[in-house]
């Protein structure tokens, strides 16, 4: 069916969550807030894969459990006004969260068609998974195995008639490309109109980050205690609206939006089960307070295999915390490490990290140590270790004191991505008891250029982006954050830094000046690692990947940003030359 055979636009898609732990209260807002026709929210970090994989080994649900809270307060009145309710709430165990809605439905005296959707559970698995960014194979036991689904289960569940549907792991756009496909009738070749709504997925997937929230320029956004969700609003060819419920807190600008675009993405190519969206063709205009409109989004064919996010148990590990505060700040730190590896010796430990931040002051100011030792025995990663720190609190550096108390050492789960062949995945989908198998369908369609997007905005001349005409050095010496904005995140053990200036003169001179090696040099905490670098000129942006910075991934990192999260606000606050 073509998009044309569809229901007329726009179709408002609003967000109500974009991690497990988000704000309750978004459900209801979002509902009595203003007029939408899906209520959307995301739940399904690569971390909360691993979090319910260890309720559900406790006994305890493998699903989402905030969500039925939020459906407590919102369901009738969705049922009333003919909202749908599209979530991957439903974890490791869609089946029980679907019934668990149901049974809510029940003791509200209402009646609801639940939908959920399966498929994208492949344990056991048949053979040891290899990691898609290492190559290695798999030598543990997996404790899941989840595919990426993508939109089409969720718009046949739509198309039969559901009125919630809950999924286990799709694609966080999934969430609006699939009731895209069921308002618009858009079918596998309409690749620009599934594009455009991978782009507006991608932007409200993360809730309150579109619409003000941790924006590098958080000084512009009214009211940010009050922030409100994000709406979608998407129409038939693509294009979407990105806007908020009016008298609500937080701004939604080119700024905000460009800023939730770079967040957790790699190449330009963002590869999907539906589509492969074109990143670097997507246009920005801000059409009025608290409205921007994306235009101009382009597709190629998804690639013949779905991501596939394995998780197993990586062992145990503990944490303690110290404080180190006036001179010598080094040399306290190296004598507060000689006192515990007296008491257990380092090499004992399957791994050691060691981590040292500076809190400000310098040679005379604060720094935290943070040593955190991983192991396959609890108990040598356990009170062995956290008390072996505590007692070494009167024979070791002036100033001694700690932010953790002893305690024993928890398990910790690792990420290990992996992929599988499209066609070897059966999603079904079950409404009320009916099952329905949504085979994959292959889309064709012409692979785009390397400059799908075209010549940037305000550059006329040709596709390339034209050089930086100034000097580098010369300059006014700056904070990199007065000229220019930065989201970060992680991907796996890859982090990602997008870094992208306001105005549009200015690209040049962020392209030519913000090199691999550049920002090796500001970032020193980079290391050697690969490093890739993506222009994204519709955007004015850059965007880097580092490759193994987060190690084996957010539930197994030692860092104190584990997520990379800061990485961003890190590089904007060093001085550079920059431009006037």
């Amino acid at each position: 069916m073509t998009a044309e055979a569809g229901r007329p636009g726009p179709m408002r898609v609003a967000n109500c969550g974009g991690f497990y732990g988000d704000r309750l209260s978004a459900a209801a807002e979002m509902v009595e807030g203003g007029p939408i026709d899906v209520l959307t929210g995301d739940w399904l970090a690569e971390l909360t894969m691993s979090i319910l994989a260890g309720n559900r080994l406790k006994g305890r649900p493998g699903y989402a459990r905030t969500f039925l809270t939020q459906m407590e307060q919102v369901l009738g009145t969705c049922l009333d006004r003919g909202i749908r309710v599209v979530a991957n709430a439903g974890g490791l165990d869609p089946a029980g969260c679907a019934e668990a809605v149901s049974a809510l439905a029940d003791r509200l005296g209402l009646r609801a068609a639940v939908a959920h959707v399966t498929g994208d559970d492949l344990m056991p698995l048949a053979e040891p998974p290899v990691n898609a960014d290492t190559g290695e194979t798999l030598r543990a036991a997996p404790l899941t195995a989840n595919a990426y689904l993508g939109g089409r289960p969720i718009a046949v569940a739509l198309e039969h008639g559901a009125d919630v549907v809950v999924t286990g792991r799709v694609t966080d756009a999934a969430l609006v490309t699939g009731p895209g496909m069921w308002w618009f009738g858009w079918d596998p070749s309409d690749l620009d109109p599934l594009a455009g709504s991978v782009v507006a997925g991608h932007v409200i997937e993360c809730g309150c980050q579109a619409t003000g929230g941790n924006y590098a320029f958080f000084g512009e956004v009214p009211d940010l205690a009050h922030c409100g969700f994000p709406i979608a609003e998407l129409y038939a060819d693509g294009s979407s609206v990105i806007t908020k419920h009016p008298g609500t807190g937080g701004l939604v600008s080119t700024g905000t939006v460009t800023a939730q675009l770079l967040y957790e993405i790699a190449s330009p190519r963002y590869l999907g089960p539906d589509v492969t969206a074109r990143f670097d063709t997507v246009r920005l205009e801000q059409e009025g307070p608290d409205r921007v409109r994306i235009t101009g989004v382009r597709g190629e064919p998804p690639p013949d295999t779905l991501k596939v996010a394995v998780t197993y148990l990586g062992g145990h590990r503990n944490t303690m915390t110290l404080v180190l505060t006036g001179l010598d700040i080094a040399a306290k730190a190296r004598i507060a490490q000689e006192a515990i590896w007296a008491r257990v010796p380092r090499e004992s430990f399957e791994q050691v990290h060691v981590e040292l931040t500076p809190l400000g002051g310098g040679d005379a100011g604060t720094a935290l140590l943070r040593i955190t030792v991983m192991d396959p025995d609890p108990r040598r990663a356990g009170r062995a270790f956290s008390s072996a720190v505590v007692e070494t609190g009167l024979a070791s550096y002036p100033g001694f004191y700690g932010l953790t108390p002893p305690g024993d050492a928890s398990p910790y789960g690792v990420y290990w991505p992996s992929s599988v062949d499209a066609q070897a995945v059966l999603p079904v989908v079950t409404v009320d008891g009916f099952r329905v198998e949504v085979p994959h369908v292959p889309p064709s369609g012409p692979v785009l250029g390397e400059q799908a997007g075209g010549p940037p905005p305000g550059d006329a001349a040709g596709t390339a982006v034209p050089p930086y005409a100034g000097d580098l050095a010369a300059g006014p010496v700056a904070p990199l954050g007065t000229v220019a904005g930065a989201r970060s995140g992680d991907k796996g053990g890859d982090a990602n830094l997008g870094v992208w200036v306001r105005d549009p003169a200015r690209y040049p001179w962020l392209a030519a000046f913000l090199t691999v090696d550049r920002l090796r040099e500001l970032l020193p905490e980079v290391g050697d690692l690969p490093i890739e670098r993506f222009a994204l000129p519709n955007l004015h942006a850059l965007n880097f990947v580092v490759h193994g910075l987060l190690g084996r991934g957010v539930a197994a990192s030692p860092l104190l940003d584990a997520q990379a999260k800061a990485l961003g606000e890190r590089l904007r606050a060093v001085c550079v030359p920059v431009p006037p």
